[in-house]
């Protein structure tokens, strides 16, 4: 058995699925993983696609090419649940493309799970999309009324639709044409019978990045995901970029301008893994632990333990700990072996949902002046849970809560899955209502101005969740639509 099959018996294996605390979080729409010029592309994507399964746990699938014939296998879950031994070997080809799906746009359903694929005059494509388009509404509307027939519900499928009634020639042409007509946020991965091209739209939203092993080109949302397989990280898909992976090696397109840079913020606070290194090869942990040591500088209290929210809230609870010198533990224990549905007993056990992810270390927290750190608050359910559990299960004396990011106030359109503006706490609330809230002693969120400190070249980043400044659009022109689609 060879290193690649190796890896993916050992990860099928031992896999478990990546959860989140609780639906009261912010979801992340997807990941996209592509391999070009190895003979095990599949199972490369496969692992690739494993590493991302925190972007997306919807459902996954990969597209493969093999001397001109795509093959796909598809299906709704996680990665290591869908791609059997058997599967991948229906997969052959030194050319693939995967994703994770997590829906924004379009329902949760086998029909919307990516890549698609198609035929139309130039051959087959599969595509891949990490992101949401803003316009995909007109465009569907526009697209059906000149006869075009649509099989799911994903603004992804507008993508495909541009592509083949564009009136422009070859296909590259076709991709810059279309590129041109959508607006939003979009790092995309497709597949011909013969190549592998990335897109990126001119703000990057979404992190998108190139590596290298063992002479084949790799493709992926995240570094983690280099890591896995132990390729070597070469840079990133530039905004506005076109990049045309083929047998005469990498060509570098410009699809449309770059007027200005809006790096998803949050990839920071909360999507991407620790691991990984994006947005010009920053590391994930490291930002998260700094902006746990700036919240620190912000916000100091008298506390006798520093906890975390696990897990995405360690880092900045450690950072905090660092900075403010108070003694860090892992005060909440998380289960990680509870699958993505679980039947709940009766309501009269209080705080279930919580509980049965999140346990707290009563020999650690009774008695004391416990601070604990998150990295947001959404619609403050799961907050109040914890608090509550802290204080009352764990018999903490106090309990103060810190947030590693401002205040969210609104929604984001560029494909994160968020709650309406009136659901989140922030927006509605001002922070002593919200402390009363969560029942926490004190509430203290990291500011605006601090969080932008930590980032190198702010201006490059989009915070409009914090401070509602929409790149793009004015949201409150299309809300209603992004609601309905």
């Amino acid at each position: 058995m060879n290193k690649i099959n190796r890896l993916v018996c050992n990860q099928r294996i031992f896999s478990k699925p990546y959860l989140t605390l609780s639906s009261d979080r912010f979801h992340e729409e997807c990941g996209v993983f592509g391999v070009y010029g190895h003979p095990e592309a599949a199972n490369l994507t496969y692992l690739g696609l494993h590493a991302l399964q925190h972007r997306g746990q919807e459902g996954a699938g990969i597209c493969s090419s093999d001397r001109g014939q795509i093959h796909i296998e598809k299906s709704m879950g996680l990665v290591a649940d869908i791609f059997s031994e058997k599967r991948l070997k229906r997969l052959p080809g030194d050319i693939a493309v995967g994703h994770n799906r997590y829906s924004t746009a379009g329902s949760s359903s086998l029909k919307n799970v990516q890549p698609i694929m198609v035929n139309f005059s130039l051959g087959s494509l599969a595509i891949a999309h990490n992101g949401n388009l803003i316009n995909a509404l007109e465009l569907r509307d526009e697209l059906e009324s000149k006869g075009a027939i649509f099989q799911s519900t994903s603004d992804s499928e507008v993508i495909v639709h541009l592509i083949a009634s564009s009136r422009a020639g070859a296909l590259y042409e076709r991709l810059v044409d279309t590129m041109k007509s959508i607006s939003g946020a979009f790092s995309i991965l497709l597949m011909s019978e013969n190549e592998l091209i990335a897109i990126r739209d001119p703000y990057g939203f979404r992190p998108l990045s190139i590596g290298k092993y063992d002479g084949a080109y790799i493709v992926a949302s995240e570094t983690c995901a280099f890591d896995l397989i132990g390729a070597s990280y070469e840079r990133d898909v530039e905004p506005g970029e076109m990049v045309i992976i083929n047998k005469d090696g990498l060509q570098s397109v410009k699809t449309v301008p770059s007027l200005r840079h809006a790096f998803c913020i949050f990839e920071f606070i909360y999507f991407a893994r620790p691991d990984s290194n994006i947005f010009g090869n920053l590391n994930v942990d490291a930002v998260r632990k700094e902006f746990g040591r700036q919240l620190a500088r912000e916000n100091p209290i008298d506390a006798d333990i520093v906890i975390p929210v696990p897990d995405s809230g360690v880092p900045a609870a450690l950072g905090y700990a660092k900075e403010s010198e108070i003694p860090f533990d892992f005060g909440l224990i998380r289960n990680h072996y509870v699958g993505r549905t679980f039947i709940e007993p009766r309501q009269s056990i209080r705080h279930f949902g919580v509980k049965i992810k999140l346990n707290p270390v009563r020999q650690l927290l009774k008695g004391k002046r416990v601070l604990v750190v998150d990295d947001s608050i959404v619609r403050g359910t799961t907050s109040k849970k914890i608090v509550k559990m802290i204080r009352e299960g764990g018999g903490a004396k106090e309990v103060h809560v810190r947030i590693s990011s401002p205040p969210t106030i609104g929604p984001c359109f560029y494909g994160i899955d968020t709650p309406t503006r009136k659901e989140l706490i922030a927006s509605t609330h001002r922070l002593e209502e919200i402390k009363k809230y969560i029942t926490s002693d004190t509430l203290q969120y990291l500011s605006l101005e601090g969080l932008l400190k930590v980032i190198p070249n702010p201006e490059k980043y989009c915070a409009a969740c914090f401070d509602d400044n929409y790149p793009v659009f004015t949201p409150q022109e299309r809300v209603e639509q992004m609601e309905m689609f």
